[in-house]
């Protein structure tokens, strides 16, 4: 019936992998859904035996096999008897398989919700682990959309596709072989549009296909708008740029408006000629039969009857093409989701990585180049060695690979030439985990979560005791601004720290380096953002944070660090000069024109 391209299928059988855990459950619901099948092809039964077996002959032309049934096993009682029992044994198949359909769809409902939640763990999981540059290349709403929208896709192909499709299938050969046993030739006359429905099917699957995505796309496009537009409200009211994000924002919602439009006008279309074969179909079964009544050769019983099965033969395979239709949609945001789960993770752990112990905090840069295409190098044969608890200052213009630097370091990416060492460790060696696990940072902007100050003071730290949350707040300055808040440590951030300010979240993001405690260090423009004074009273803190440490530290403020005994220049990915700001002052290079630019 269905004709489904190597490609498509082979992404059916990788959802169906998702639910290999539920297979017991499956097979329960295979007997459950057969069991209801067959419950609901003996409904037309007891209606035919009133019609050719108890109402007068000269209205129903009568039939001896229902007669002989009725004589059989009604006999003992009056004909009103008998349509009472009869009706009554309507009312109980029905009954048996409504209840027999509600278990039967409750477990498939559950076992597709399973599935679901499987996928979207899976989705979130490799999105945890894919590399920034993954990341940077994407919009983070479309990974959301992905892992909250496009995962509900293999509930669908399970739930609509799976379960629709045995129960249509197996409803379909049943009805034919019963259609075929009592009039062949009325089968075929009904079977004639068969051919024009898989005509139909193929013809609309196609466009379903491709409005189904274009649809994903458009509101995925939506959502970030949306996103960006509420994130960034400060700026926008500051700007009085509300009327240009409104419309922004109505354009989107125009075009997945579109998209939503065509797809329905298609769906309808599709609906439409279905439904005109499946009056065609039954109009001719109707014609013919009606004719066989006349001349006596079906009675009027096997009539209603066949009448009834063909509703059960035309209704499996109007649910096969809405249900292939169906798939298409959902096919394309299962494709979705695999697109994210078939990333390589760039920095994968080597085959027999082993994990960094203790460590003095010795970091080389051997021969290192990094670009993020082949075409860009951003940097360029660096190399360096910073000492176990030494402070080392990268400086440069915009663009020289100072924060690309610091990312080498915990595996965030990996070099394209050359190597790193911690201890004499090649980083490849080493599980990412061990090495993140010895490194604390501390970034322009502190991330923070909608949550508590506690909670984000000990996401630097699993499993971190009130006693060591509040000592680190104390060692970041943190702790009075804290307690003079009206819920203290408890008190809620807001979304991304907007109840505190700038000076506040670089505080508490200095106290989760704080608990961390790691050997390493690395801090990237941590004072960028603050004002002088602000930043004066975060650097005393910073300072005390990288005692006993081998810190680095990425800066454009070369005030801030003039002072350092290694500071080191990039300019144009490369090290130009190195040494003590006052030396490299004297020298009249890079630092110094940076140093005079300054003022």
């Amino acid at each position: 019936m269905v004709n489904v391209p190597p490609s498509l299928m082979a992404l059916y059988f990788r959802i169906f992998r998702y639910f290999r855990q539920f297979l017991g459950k499956t097979l329960l619901s295979i007997f459950l859904m057969s069991l209801g099948v067959g419950l609901n092809l003996l409904k037309p039964w007891p209606f035919k035996y009133i019609v050719d077996g108890i109402l007068p002959t000269e209205i129903t032309h009568g039939n001896a096999s229902a007669k002989a049934f009725i004589a059989t096993y009604f006999g003992w009682t009056s004909p009103i008897g008998a349509v009472v029992v009869l009706s009554v044994a309507l009312i109980a198949i029905t009954l048996f398989a409504s209840i027999v359909t509600l278990i039967t769809n409750t477990l498939l409902l559950r076992i597709g919700l399973q599935g679901t939640l499987k996928l979207r763990t899976d989705l979130y999981s490799c999105l945890q682990a894919l590399p920034l540059k993954y990341h940077d290349a994407r919009r983070s709403s479309d990974s959301s959309y992905r892992v909250a929208y496009d995962s509900q896709s293999i509930q669908t192909i399970y739930n609509k596709g799976f379960s629709t499709i045995f129960g249509a299938l197996l409803m379909l050969a049943l009805a034919l072989i019963i259609m075929f046993r009592m009039d062949w030739k009325l089968t075929l006359v009904s079977l004639l549009v068969l051919p024009l429905f898989v005509i139909s099917m193929r013809y609309y699957a196609e466009r379903i296909r491709k409005e189904s995505t274009t649809i994903q796309e458009k509101e995925s496009d939506l959502l970030a708008t949306a996103q960006e537009g509420l994130s960034s409200i400060r700026m926008i009211q500051s700007f009085r740029r509300e009327a240009f994000e409104i419309e922004q924002f109505s354009n989107h919602a125009r075009r997945s408006l579109e998209a939503n439009f065509r797809l329905n006008i298609t769906s309808t279309q599709s609906a439409l000629v279905v439904g005109t074969l499946m009056a065609i179909g039954t109009s001719l079964m109707y014609a013919i039969g009606s004719l066989q009544v006349l001349h006596s050769t079906l009675s009027l019983g096997d009539l209603l009857v066949f009448a009834n099965y063909l509703v059960m033969l035309y209704q499996p395979i109007e649910q096969l093409t809405y249900t292939a239709w169906a798939l298409e949609g959902a096919a394309a945001g299962a494709q979705r989701c695999f697109e994210v789960l078939d990333e390589q993770e760039e920095t994968e752990e080597t085959p027999g990585a082993y994990p960094l112990e203790k460590i003095a905090g010795e970091i080389t840069f051997h021969d290192v180049s990094f670009a993020y295409s082949p075409l860009k190098p951003i940097l360029k044969n660096i190399t360096l060695r910073i000492a176990p608890g030494e402070t080392v200052a990268f400086v440069g213009s915009t663009g020289t690979g100072k924060s690309t630097l610091l990312s080498l370091i915990p595996r965030f990416y990996d070099p394209t030439h050359g190597n790193i060492q911690i201890d004499g460790h090649d980083l490849r060696k080493l599980t990412k985990h061990s090495i993140r696990e010895h490194i604390g940072m501390v970034f322009q902007e502190t991330i923070l979560f909608s949550s508590t100050i506690k909670e984000n003071i000990a996401y630097g730290r699993e499993g971190a005791t009130d006693e060591e949350i509040i000592q680190a707040a104390k060692c970041a300055k943190a702790y009075d601004f804290i307690m003079a808040m009206p819920e203290g440590f408890e008190t809620s951030v807001g979304e991304r720290g907007g109840h505190l300010s700038v000076g506040q979240r670089q505080r508490i993001g200095i106290a989760r380096a704080f608990l961390k405690n790691a050997p390493i260090l690395l801090l990237d423009e941590p004072t960028s953002a603050l004002d002088p004074k602000t930043e004066k009273e975060i650097m005393q803190t910073i300072f005390e944070l990288m005692k006993g440490r081998t810190t680095l530290i990425v800066t454009h403020r070369l005030a801030t660090v003039h002072r350092l005994d290694h500071i080191v220049v990039l300019h144009e990915g490369k090290i130009a000069q190195q040494g003590k700001g006052e030396e490299l002052l004297a020298e009249e290079g890079v630092y110094a024109r940076l140093h005079q630019a300054m003022g």
